[in-house]
């Protein structure tokens, strides 16, 4: 398992737009939540361990966003012919088991993962009402077995603050996990496998 950091982003870079099948095989596009004050889009995936530990809270988190118009998107872009247990029909088993409120959307090409510059799971991205990304950054201090509790503390102050208008946190550490699993090698593929 090489695990690696998810780097930096530049704040304010406008958020790609895309259009992918969820799980369930509805399609989802960003342009269908223009009335939402931030849009959250979290790389995931079924079988890293750092996904497992935070995901009972990414769900908590999403649900509880929702509620101040903040809308939530999972995307997998794992490759499943190499790692089966990210395949479509595990991830509505995840759907059903974590409670996700969210779309959890199939990355089939891996063009958006490489075109957010994606590399690890879980890897957020927190977009602002226009569209601007305001935070990239872990979820909290937790990663399996450092004994921190999963609150979910960063991402939620950066969201506060998001929705208060305040400029962008100036610390924002990197989230860290496994690296997104690519088809295949190539020029644009920032992590080893």
């Amino acid at each position: 398992m090489a695990v690696v950091s998810s780097g930096q982003t530049q704040i304010g870079w406008p958020m790609p737009s895309f259009k992918l099948l969820d799980c369930f095989g509805n399609l989802v596009a960003t342009d269908q939540y223009r009335e939402a004050l931030g849009l959250l889009v979290v790389f995931l995936c079924n079988h890293c361990p750092y996904v497992q530990h935070v995901a009972d809270e990414i769900s908590r988190l999403a649900s509880e966003s929702a509620a101040s118009r903040i809308v939530t998107i999972g995307i997998n872009s794992n490759d499943p012919a190499r790692y089966p247990e990210d395949d479509v029909v595990r991830m509505r088993d995840e759907v059903g088991r974590r409670g996700y409120t969210f779309p959890y959307l199939v990355d089939v090409g891996q063009a958006v993962a490489r075109e957010f510059g994606a590399v690890c799971t879980p890897d957020f991205y927190l977009f602002d009402k226009d569209r601007r990304l305001y935070y990239r950054g872990q979820l909290d201090g937790s990663r399996p077995g450092n004994g921190e509790p999963v609150t979910g503390k960063d991402l939620r102050l950066a969201a506060i603050g998001m929705l208060a208008g305040e400029p962008a946190p100036a610390l924002q550490i990197p989230s860290m996990g496994c690296t997104i699993k690519w088809a295949h090698k190539s020029a644009n593929s920032a992590c080893p496998d």
